[in-house]
């Protein structure tokens, strides 16, 4: 009786591990580019392997430009990256200003992995305030609100329509991409740096 009530109860926690398991979570790949070849990409990831990217047949190319901090402001729709916390704020690695166009795009906070333990959160900017050389953010997303300290080390970007030929060998890339079932992987947009701008996402 008593092995049958804990293998109940180890499906039933299977079961909920197995609900809440992202469907097809996505597969984040950071580096250059190795080679392109139509819609075939091959990217020198950062740990060195060089990995393979099938493109959609109407992939989208989006620049990542170097702004100023001053470009952040109330009521833009933006992304952070954030490590650790300081005076209640939590401290962001870099800032990324979405177009109108990708406002809501994964909207949340989250865990990430550009870091161990940093954090996602793409929100609305609600507020501004200056902290001596800093700059504290308030934003704001579906049921949460967060803050985050804007220090002279955070990198501050913005997407900007791009060229297709900008996904040249070298140029640094960042993308989600998709496990397909036969284990390759695919991806409908390529995030690329312009000017030499490493994506700091």
């Amino acid at each position: 009786m008593i092995r049958a009530i804990a293998a109940l109860l180890i499906s039933a926690v299977s079961a909920v591990a197995v609900a809440q398991a992202p469907a097809n979570a996505p597969v984040r790949i950071r580096g250059t580019v190795e080679k392109i070849d139509g819609l075939n990409l091959t990217v020198k990831a950062n740990n060195g392997q060089s990995m393979a990217v099938k493109l959609a047949d109407n992939y989208v190319v989006t620049g990542i430009a170097r702004v100023s901090v001053a470009d952040i402001g109330s009521g833009k729709y933006i992304g952070t990256t954030t490590l650790g916390e300081r005076d209640g704020a939590l401290v962001a690695l870099e800032v990324h200003i979405f177009p109108e166009s990708m406002r809501g795009t994964g909207e949340g906070h989250r865990d990430w992995d550009l870091r161990p333990d940093s954090k996602m959160t793409n929100a609305n900017e609600a507020n501004v305030t200056s902290m001596g050389r800093d700059r504290v953010l308030t934003v704001q997303y579906k049921g949460g609100e967060k803050k985050g300290l804007v220090t002279e080390d955070t990198v501050v970007v913005s997407f900007t329509p791009a060229e297709r030929s900008e996904l040249k060998p070298g140029a640094p890339v960042f993308l989600n991409s998709q496990r397909q079932p036969d284990g390759s992987l695919a991806a409908p947009r390529v995030n690329v740096g312009l000017k030499g701008q490493i994506p700091p996402m």
